[in-house]
């Protein structure tokens, strides 16, 4: 949780979330150094009891926290609910407009019971024409255009993870970091703060509408589109392997042309500039599919990889985890469900300090903490045996 350093220490964030969005930013804080406190209801969280895809998203998205059960429905939970907010820097909430508004939770009241609180709500929209309609992941990824883009016109295709709701968690943290920031100038009050999971993915796919704007063309999906480099695609391998390159700088396609036995194509006069060699693709990918189907993967890796030039292989998720840089010291970190079964995960994606962030963390049993943070609330310290001291 806190301690050991880590630039959030000392700042207590109460979350009160399900699935993914609000779930993200809440895990990291927590790993930023936060203290997260998770408010669920009597039944847990729904995420909990996911199975088959939603396995992962309660130990993911819930590491390092600490987990207190309060029914809302009772008076006396709801007044522990303000006593805990109270105490806190950060509220983080996800729940349709209106319905905290019934337990004494609404904007307006917050407001007036903790004007130094920063609200932070993950929602389906803005606010606007939308901003009363559910969201999810797919919906927005529908109708923003990404799904068209990531597939094609006949066929829209979602991106392979929760993107947006992942990304909406990211946008609710540096939301929450910009507004602790400005309390640090001696501001007290503090800020109410809106994601939208649609505007989330808006944000991704502005490329795209600004260049319509700018050409007026329809942009065209990512398997239709116009390449913007000669060689930019997917080849099969001597072993049947698929590996991915990207040639795309005048070094790389001298020193391309020169190791893979395409000395004509750099000698061309008419493949003179990237222009050019784009509009002769049709002519130069067979050619240069030919050539790599001579290489086994690993020899053709080691290859591009002398010559400095970006190339992938096709990898799924599981060949992650053998994968050696994300084995690298570090890459992966080890956390532990909150059936007590060790899992691992990707680090947090920064390196503070030259120190990887992540390791340790514990998903919370169901209402873990209550009674310690109770006992924190009523001014005792907590004794795990039990009893407050």
């Amino acid at each position: 949780m806190t301690g050991n350093g880590l630039p959030l220490e000392g700042v207590r964030v109460v979350e009160m979330t399900h699935m993914v969005m609000g779930p993200t930013c809440g895990m990291i804080l927590a790993q930023l150094g936060a203290e997260v406190i998770k408010v669920e209801p009597p039944a847990g969280d729904k995420t909990r009891a996911l199975g088959g895809m939603g396995t992962s998203f309660f130990p993911l998205f819930n590491r390092g926290k600490r987990s207190i059960v309060l029914d809302l429905a009772k008076a006396e939970d709801r007044e522990t609910m303000h006593r805990l907010l109270a105490s806190a820097d950060a509220f983080l909430e996800n729940f349709r407009d209106g319905l905290l508004e019934k337990q004494g939770l609404g904007a307006d009241e917050l407001r007036k019971r903790h004007p130094h609180l920063i609200v932070t709500g993950h929602k389906g929209f803005l606010s606007g024409p939308y901003d009363h309609r559910p969201a999810l992941d797919e919906v927005v990824q529908m109708m923003s255009g990404l799904a068209a883009m990531t597939g094609t016109r006949d066929k829209p295709q979602r991106v392979g993870s929760s993107a947006n709701d992942i990304m909406g968690g990211m946008f609710g943290v540096i939301a929450i970091l910009a507004a602790l920031y400005q309390k640090r100038g001696g501001r007290t009050d503090g800020a109410d703060i809106r994601i939208g999971l649609f505007e989330n993915c808006l944000f991704l796919v502005a490329q795209h509408m600004v260049e319509y704007e700018m050409t007026g063309r329809q942009p065209r999906s990512m398997p239709e589109r116009e390449h913007a480099w000669p060689i930019y695609d997917i080849f099969d391998t001597e072993g049947g392997d698929r590996i991915f390159i990207g040639v795309v700088t005048e070094g790389h396609w001298q020193s391309f042309c020169r190791e893979f036995g395409l000395k004509d194509f750099a000698e061309d006069p008419s493949l003179r500039t990237t222009t050019d060699r784009i509009m002769a693709r049709e002519r130069i990918i067979p050619r240069v599919a030919e050539e790599i189907k001579r290489w086994s993967a690993a020899d053709l890796s080691a290859k591009l990889d002398s010559l400095n030039i970006c190339f992938s292989p096709i990898n799924r998720p599981e060949d992650l985890l053998k994968d050696p840089h994300v084995l690298r010291p570090g890459g992966l970190v080890s956390n532990v469900n909150a059936d007590g079964k060790p899992f691992h995960v990707p680090a947090l994606p920064v390196e503070w300090n030259g120190r990887h962030i992540g390791d340790g963390l514990k998903v919370p049993v169901l209402g873990a903490d209550t009674q310690a943070v109770r006992a924190e609330l009523d001014g005792h310290q907590y004794n795990p045996t039990g009893n407050a001291a």
